[in-house]
């Protein structure tokens, strides 16, 4: 499944040069991480009320063009692989043309929010788990 999520980029967020500055591509991925787990009915805040929290592991940024202020973008977000133990979302953005102007990933693990330890959520959530298996997006 990829869900879209359109953001205007604020003047707060662009750089000297007038255009957005790179540090904000993590976070246009966790607004976009957020909104694709509400839009597939899996909210973040239900999964740490479960006793699951989601620590970023790893994150790449590709940066193709620049992104300017006042100017939508719509980040595609997709998960591209899941295992017990951890995830990964790619974020496809596009500027108002159409044109791809970033690709980036996150991988997140499962903790336990109590112990911060590595979990299995296949065997702890096992639902929750067969439910996120139907969204992963094989690659073509």
């Amino acid at each position: 499944m990829i869900v879209t999520t359109k953001i205007v980029p604020r003047y707060a967020e662009t750089d000297q040069m007038g255009i957005i500055h790179h540090s904000v591509y993590a976070i246009w991925y966790e607004l976009a991480r957020t909104e694709y787990f509400n839009s597939v009915g899996v909210r973040y805040d239900e999964i740490e009320k479960m006793g699951i929290m989601t620590p970023v592991v790893e994150l790449n940024c590709k940066y193709k063009m620049p992104a300017y202020y006042n100017k939508e973008v719509e980040v595609k977000t997709k998960m591209i692989k899941l295992t017990p133990v951890k995830f990964i979302l790619e974020y496809d953005i596009y500027n108002e043309e159409g044109k791809l102007i970033n690709i980036g990933t996150t991988t997140l693990a499962w903790a336990d929010s109590k112990t911060f330890r590595i979990t299995n959520i296949k065997k702890t959530y096992p639902e929750m788990y067969k439910k996120l298996e139907t969204l992963v997006e094989k690659e073509k």
